[in-house]
């Protein structure tokens, strides 16, 4: 039968056939079946269950009159006018968590079978989001298939090209094609068109701003076709006011974009959303600090942009790069897949601020290591001369980026090859801001691996930046040659050059204050090897006051805390002051995820009750 008047009148049959009385007097129409079901059932106390329902029309006349009577009613499809008509409790229905999804697996293929290959089960649990209909063409699959592991189903799934496919029996389209295709097909066209394209956007979060810009709409429009996918519960509305697609529904979608999109949309819709993140990417850079070393000039890019993080209410820049960080690095992925070049080494050049304030190691090297490829690449093909110098440059900043995250993984030979190439690529230009930036990663370099090495470096840094008349540049030089002097026992020097870069800092337009405060510390620090020890607490006390109130400066508090501490522990008489610091920075490094760290410290904590 077609059409939801057709299905309830059935419905309606079918429940009468089950209540006392039978198909005796069975009516015709649907006015007459939906009288007699309320009256059959005004005295019963009876549980009716719909499954599968697609309109609201197939509800109303089957809700029971009994007293205590309930009607339960699942859809795919979000029925909110029932709700207005403060008729229904809408409960929306979660993917199962691990724990769940194990459990089902347990189910269907034995607790011992799921135990055998734990890890393999998991991560099933993982690559099938949760979606019950997905475990259970994995359950029914290994079940049926004696020869099939859930390693080896892993493995198969594990492709992401193949695994929409993979949730398939033999013989039998795809489950979730099956339970997909139905909602889809209901779609309007231009809600249809919008669900393809998020398809292929290579995250499966976000805003409508990107979901205008993939599909090359304005945002009003976006906003309505998204509220279509939300009732088709194809597009899930977070609270937060972005929205998710779940990893199996965007497969479902990418699979009709490639059967019904041109081929050359994709690559096209990678530039769009690419050079969306580029510029909040890089207002977002500009918005942390305006003075900075950028070698991409995106000054066209961003004229007249409408700026987020300058409006009122506008997001935190940090807090938003941190959010969309997963994205960013899809997308800079993407591009250097489609052999977007220069969008993606510009993109990785900006999103390295990020990783100046959250030390997330691993991405930043991945998101560095893209950009490097991708500004080789731009120079080999590029069409001028400019625009094979800026890509050199660009790639000469991103080495010297990259030697940060390879030393704090320890991978110190790399770090040196990074260098080597970097240097190599930026002295032989006029780029005087570059070539003083590289000699201060060389500088840091060699403080791990050769420290008296270190001083001569982060001279000519600090001479390039004179030159270049980069003032922060200098301070920024003139701190880390403080430190080194320190480290190598000329602390009267070192105390000169901390105290200019500690003005320095402070003094400029926009003050840098929490660089100022690192350096306070580091004055403190040179304070206690001149045995100063009242000069040197004060000091490392405001350093940490200061530290404590910027944002982003928790890691830096830490190491102050711990300098601290350990002037006052040689001072003697200061346990409670030493213990202070101890466990405060520990807990910092225990939020920021260094454990190692905050376990030392817990162990020198233990050591002064000794």
């Amino acid at each position: 039968m077609t059409g939801p008047g057709a299905d309830v009148s059935e419905a309606l049959a079918m429940c009468l056939r089950s209540l006392p009385g039978g198909d005796i007097g069975m009516p015709s129409s649907l006015l007459e079946r939906t009288n007699q079901f309320r009256s059959r059932t005004a005295n019963l106390r009876i549980l009716l269950v719909l499954d599968d329902v697609s309109h609201p029309a197939q509800v109303r006349a089957l809700i029971p009159k009994g007293p205590g009577s309930a009607l339960l009613a699942t859809s795919r499809l979000r029925l909110g006018e029932l709700a207005m008509q403060n008729v229904a409790r809408l409960i929306s229905v979660k993917p199962l968590d691990p724990q769940g999804g194990l459990e089902l697996l347990r189910d269907r293929c034995g607790a011992e079978a799921v135990e055998a290959e734990r890890e393999a089960a998991e991560r099933l649990v993982e690559l099938c989001g949760g979606l019950p209909v997905a475990l259970q063409v994995v359950a029914a699959r290994l079940v049926t298939d004696d020869s099939l592991g859930m390693a080896e189903l892993t493995a198969e799934l594990d492709d992401e090209a193949g695994r929409l496919a993979g949730f398939a029996l033999d013989g039998e389209e795809s489950s979730v094609s099956a339970v997909l295709g139905p909602p889809y097909r209901l779609l309007p066209p231009d809600a249809a068109r919008l669900y393809r394209l998020l398809g292929w956007l290579p995250f499966g979060s976000f805003d409508a701003g990107v979901a205008a810009v993939a599909a090359g709409l304005d945002t009003r429009s976006v906003k309505r076709l998204l509220r279509v996918l939300v009732k088709a519960s194809l597009v899930e509305a977070m609270s937060d006011g972005r929205c998710r697609m779940h990893d199996l529904v965007r497969l479902h979608a990418r699979e009709r974009a490639v059967e019904d999109e041109l081929e050359s949309e994709q690559a096209a819709l990678t530039e769009r959303v690419g050079t969306h993140y580029l510029v909040l990417t890089a207002l977002a850079d500009r918005a942390l600090r305006k003075e900075r070393l950028r070698i991409a000039d995106l000054s066209d890019l961003l004229r007249d942009v409408d700026d987020p993080f300058t409006r009122a209410g506008g997001p935190p820049p940090l807090e938003w790069l941190d959010t969309e960080h997963p994205a960013i690095l899809a997308v800079l992925r993407a591009a250097v897949r489609y052999e977007l070049y220069p969008l993606a080494w510009q993109l990785a050049e900006a999103f390295s601020v990020l990783f100046l304030y959250h030390r997330y190691l691993k991405t930043w090297q991945e998101s560095l290591t893209l950009g490097i490829e991708a500004a080789v690449a731009a120079a080999a093909s590029a069409d001028t001369a400019g625009e094979i110098a800026e890509a050199m440059a660009g790639e000469a900043r991103l080495r010297s980026l990259l030697s940060r995250p390879l030393l704090d993984l320890g991978e110190n030979d790399r770090a040196k090859e990074q260098l080597e190439k970097a240097v190599a690529l930026a002295e032989p230009t006029d780029r005087l801001a570059l070539r003083a930036s590289v000699q201060e990663f060389l500088g840091r370099y060699l403080d791990v691996v050769e420290p008296t090495s270190a001083v001569a470096a982060y001279q000519r840094s600090l001479e390039l930046n004179e030159q270049a008349g980069e003032s922060r540049g200098a301070a920024l030089a003139g701190f880390f040659l403080g430190c080194a002097h320190d480290a190598r026992g000329d602390h009267a020097e070192a105390m000169l050059l901390l105290r200019r870069a500690q003005q320095q800092l402070e003094s400029r337009a926009e003050p840098d204050m929490r660089m100022a405060a690192r350096v306070r510390a580091a004055i403190g620090v040179v304070h206690g090897h001149l045995g100063e020890t009242e000069e040197a607490i004060h000091e490392l006390q405001e350093a940490v006051r200061v530290l404590g109130g910027v944002a982003k400066g928790m890691e830096y508090e830490a190491k102050a805390r711990e300098q601290l501490a350990d002037v006052a522990q040689r001072a003697g008489g200061r346990v409670e002051l030493v213990r202070e610091c101890l466990s405060r920075a520990g807990n910092i490094y225990e939020a920021l995820g260094n454990h190692s760290r905050a376990q030392e410290l817990r162990r020198r904590l233990l050591g002064l009750d000794d």
